[in-house]
């Protein structure tokens, strides 16, 4: 029991509390990660738990990853790979290939991603007679999916009828799932919604589910949506041995459908809940500590807890005051550089944090400038990359004939002289005779209005594909077969001839080159490899960054990233820049809540982000449309007390004396509390 020995008190209160619900505040920083393992280590190891009984659920792939790797080191391979430590949608996945005979779909079902999705209700809207410019597939693709994440089904939507976008959902929305099952698909919205209703249309499945899962724990439990919540209560209401852990003040993507009144509400909702705190933090230094606290605190609607660490008070909060954007940036990138000469700290120690993404631009120029390394969190991922979602259609139809989507992406490409009429043609036919494209495609003598040319480029054309479905048709050798299908369709010279830029032409072949590495590092990995669980793992990728196949975390660089991205991470020195309000609290957010809750909470995530050095900026003026508007200093300045705050100026205010400075900096407070108060 040597694992137990390093945890606090109120962290082995919660790992020894096995039986009924369990609701673990755990504040930034606090060892929420340690206590979930540590618990189904005692679980396993101490209560002779079997393994396939215990279930733990996170919300991304790389926390899932880490904290079974955590679980390893502790329990060892064997009891490890017993354990279903998952995502909520990998989790809903693996009910799914095992239960949707039930639903009337295959155990080979794809999953549609985004482009997939939009060209499907593109196509919808197309039938029943939309041109998709006044309201656009994005527009429905957003609101089916917010209907999906709040379990409303295509029959029980109620469009406004003052809405023209709700009632044109209100046509598409069927008719998309209908196609969806007809090519024995499911989209990412779907993976909730069709298994929450298998739970509850078929007891006897509940049932099994429930006898499988005895233990079950859930972590950053106040990010969860209704879909997922009642996802989870379902599983748990045979054993109510449901331990949910989050954090309330890190409640921050309400915009995206996460329930902040889940976890509020959770010790009411579950009669005989046991609550523990866990408030010692391992991470910041107490200045940090207590200026997030006396944040947070602002907020009506939280549950009671202040953080406190050993580690004394530290560094005091810098505040930069800039003139524009362009000194804030200068001034950021001239202190890290100043840093690393002084104290030989690496760059990879600094981090700066933003409200949007907009703000990244003149720190990147800067950063350019003075040629010093960085990495930008949210540009374009490598599976959203044209050319690599093009040569991936192609293995996503060897592994399902029905993914039309996929087919009609491919039926061109590499370019085989298949013009948009004659696809249209078949398309059209197929639809209007119910037979399925791949099906279509092999009968295409009877598809009129089509030339001798044509009819022999499809048939030659379908004829491939059904060479290359047999080659495929078991798991072995996936890479090399892919590979070799590759270089068979051509696709390098395709890329090569379709750009000048011979450099950017080989970095698209390079990014193929790479689905084939993929593939051979899953098969690796993986004893039981198929196409279809390759091709899922992919669809189930979330934006974290991976430290283990992204090469770029292995430089020695600087992060830039928004506050949203950074939850879960955190950096020696840390600049939360753009203070100001309407971006800091954002514009958008006073609007639709004037008490910001979600923001102070932003601000709360992005203060206890920094380990030793937090540095906070603001403008007196920002360009808007090329102008310059001054700009007010955040209400969040406020709550943080004056006394741990060090007041500094950019580059044009450094002339001014120690108490100039300090009136200014007074002068500023005062006018922030005349306009917020106290």
């Amino acid at each position: 029991m040597k694992y137990l020995k390093r945890l606090n008190r109120e962290q082995l209160q919660a790992v020894k509390h096995t039986e009924g619900p369990l609701l673990v505040l755990a504040g930034a920083g606090s060892g929420k990660t340690s206590v979930i393992t540590c618990r189904i280590a005692y679980l396993l190891l101490e209560q002779g738990v079997p393994p396939e009984n215990v279930l733990a659920v996170t919300f991304t792939n790389k926390a899932a990853r880490e904290m079974g790797e955590r679980l390893e080191e502790l329990v060892g391979k064997t009891r490890r790979e017993g354990v279903i430590v998952s995502t909520f949608h990998s989790l809903g996945v693996r009910i799914l290939r095992q239960e949707c005979r039930h639903l009337g779909y295959k155990p080979n079902f794809s999953i549609f991603d985004s482009s997939d999705q939009l060209g499907l209700i593109r196509q919808t809207m197309r039938e029943i007679g939309f041109d998709g410019k006044k309201i656009t597939p994005e527009t429905i693709h957003w609101k089916i999916s917010t209907l999906k994440n709040g379990l409303i089904q295509p029959g029980d939507f109620k469009p406004h009828f003052s809405d023209e976008a709700e009632l044109l959902v209100a046509r598409v929305y069927p008719r998309y799932q209908k196609q969806l099952k007809a090519c024995n698909a499911i989209d990412f919205d779907d993976i909730i919604m069709l298994t929450v209703g298998l739970l509850q249309e078929h007891p006897k499945v509940l049932a099994s589910w429930q006898e499988r899962f005895r233990y079950l724990m859930v972590d950053e439990y106040q990010d969860t949506n209704p879909a997922q919540y009642l996802f989870i209560s379902l599983l748990a209401a045979g054993s109510r041995n449901l331990c949910v852990v989050g954090d309330d003040d890190q409640s921050i993507y309400g915009w995206r459908g996460a329930d902040i009144r889940k976890i509020l509400s959770f010790d009411a909702d579950y009669s005989g809940c046991r609550v523990i705190k866990l408030e010692q933090n391992y991470r910041c230094s107490g200045n940090i500590l207590k200026a997030a606290n006396e944040v947070i605190r602002n907020n009506p609607t939280r549950k009671d807890k202040t953080l406190w660490t050993e580690s004394g008070p530290g560094n005091p909060i810098h505040l930069l005051v800039a003139a524009d954007e362009e000194e804030e940036a200068t001034t950021v990138v001239e202190r890290i550089a100043t840093e690393r000469f002084r104290r030989k700290a690496p760059y990879k120690e600094f981090s700066i944090l933003y409200r949007t993404n907009a703000q990244s631009r003149a720190f990147e120029e800067q950063l350019r400038v003075e040629n010093i390394p960085y990495i930008l969190v949210g540009g374009m991922r490598f599976y959203d990359r044209k050319e690599v979602k093009d040569a991936l259609a192609w293995l996503k139809v060897l592994a399902n004939t029905a993914d039309e989507q996929s087919l009609l992406r491919i039926i061109n490409f590499p370019r085989r002289g298949i013009g948009e009429s004659t696809i249209s043609k078949i398309n059209s036919w197929s639809l209007e005779q119910s037979v399925p494209l791949f099906e279509a495609l092999g009968r295409i003598e009877d598809v009129p209005g089509l030339t001798l040319t044509a009819r022999q480029r499809i048939f030659d054309f379908h004829n491939l594909l059904k060479g290359e479905c047999e080659v495929f048709a078991n798991g072995r050798r996936l890479a090399d077969k892919a590979r070799d299908l590759f270089t068979r369709l051509g696709i390098e010279a395709e890329l090569m001839a379709s750009m000048d830029d011979r450099a950017a032409a080989m970095r698209k072949v390079e990014n193929v080159e790479q689905i084939v590495n993929s593939l051979a590092i899953y098969a690796a990995k993986s004893p039981a490899t198929t196409l279809s669980g390759f091709l899922e793992r992919l669809a189930l990728m979330d934006e974290d960054y991976d430290k283990k196949d992204n090469k770029e975390h292995e430089l020695d660089a600087v992060t830039l990233m928004s506050l949203h991205s950074s939850k879960g991470l955190e950096f020696p020195h840390v600049f939360l820049v753009g203070l100001e309000e309407d971006i800091l609290p954002h514009r958008r957010s006073i609007y639709e809540d004037v008490s910001v809750d979600e923001e102070r909470r932003l601000m709360y995530v992005g203060i206890t982000r920094a380990k030793k050095q937090l540095t906070i900026t603001r403008c007196l003026a920002r360009r808007k449309y090329g102008k310059n508007e001054e700009r007010v200093p955040s209400r969040f300045l406020v709550e943080i007390p004056d006394e741990m705050i060090s007041h500094q100026q950019g580059a044009t205010a450094q002339i001014l004396t120690a108490e100039e400075n300090n009136m200014m900096a007074e002068d500023t407070f005062a006018k922030l509390k005349a306009m917020f108060g106290e």
